[in-house]
């Protein structure tokens, strides 16, 4: 009897990882110790969140720097990741003077680096891949290290803790209410050419998934009225989305499925926090005008 039960919950697995390709247990499970330790940070001591927020940056720099490596753009990996990483603190201390100076600071330090390089006859090549390798170096500062830096100054408000672990959760929710929604239900393609399992029966769990969430987290979590938690749950779902799909893009655009491999089910850290890059400056904003 526990043998056919057995057999059945990995055939139903086996279906759902087949669907998704995806390993649901080791995702749930790294989705889980990511979530709890993103969880005592933020509750507990504002400074663990600097510092888990710069590992993140860190490793999503990495991954992203050498993504665009592969694809033949010549991005210094080290200098690009100290760079993005300097804006983290800079943003917890120093505010949003702080993240904007650091991040055109880093965007300088990479480009400089990255001409520094072409005096080695290795390292020579045309203007014009010059140029796409400066735009590469920007557009991971920007991407990666600027928009991911707003949960960072957000944090680092008065009450800004709940801001953030609200923001987060309507992302998970939405993803969540995404996937059971278009794994149950999905038949017509959101956005085919860049997302193909992506569809709009999941993107209507995700909707209404994100409003309930978010007007639970306005009432008990950030004591704002019920209109503003749907705001804040329309905001967040439209940025979510947008992130997800801009990252689908990148992917696509570099002919790869994952950025990495680094973290089992998920692929890599930046797929895991793509949906949370758009929606920290959202969630910002949304700070700065009700709070």
């Amino acid at each position: 009897m526990v043998s056919e039960f057995e057999a059945q919950v990995r055939a139903t697995n086996d279906k759902i990882n087949a669907r998704t390709g995806r390993n649901l247990a080791m995702a749930l499970t790294v989705g889980l110790a990511l979530g709890l330790s993103l969880l005592f940070s933020l509750i507990f001591v504002k400074e663990l969140y600097m510092l888990f927020a710069g590992v993140l940056v860190a490793f999503t720099a990495f991954e992203l720097a050498s993504a665009l490596r592969f694809a033949g753009l010549n991005i210094p990996r080290l200098p690009t990741v100290i760079a993005a990483v300097a804006v983290v603190p800079a943003s917890f201390y120093w505010l949003a003077e702080g993240q904007w100076y650091v991040t055109l600071a880093g965007i300088a330090f990479v480009g400089l680096w990255r001409l520094v390089e072409l005096v080695r006859p290795s390292h020579r090549t045309s203007a014009r891949a010059v140029l796409r390798d400066l735009g590469a170096g920007v557009f991971v500062m920007l991407y990666i290290a600027f928009l991911a830096s707003f949960t960072v100054l957000l944090t680092a408000q008065d009450g800004g803790e709940w801001w953030t672990l609200a923001l987060l959760i309507v992302v998970v929710v939405s993803d969540i209410g995404a996937y059971a929604s278009g794994l149950s239900f999905g038949k017509h393609p959101m956005a085919p050419t860049i997302s193909p399992n992506k569809t709009w029966e999941g993107f209507a769990g995700a909707a209404a998934a994100s409003v309930l969430a978010g007007v639970l987290l306005a009432l008990f979590m950030i004591d704002q009225p019920v209109w503003v938690g749907i705001i804040f749950g329309l905001v967040i779902l439209g940025t979510a989305t947008m992130g997800d799909l801009a990252e689908s893009l990148i992917k696509r655009d570099l002919g790869i499925k994952d950025i990495s491999t680094w973290l089992p089910g998920h692929g890599g850290f930046l797929d895991r926090v793509d949906s949370s890059l758009l929606s920290a400056a959202a969630g910002y904003a949304l700070f700065l005008i009700f709070a």
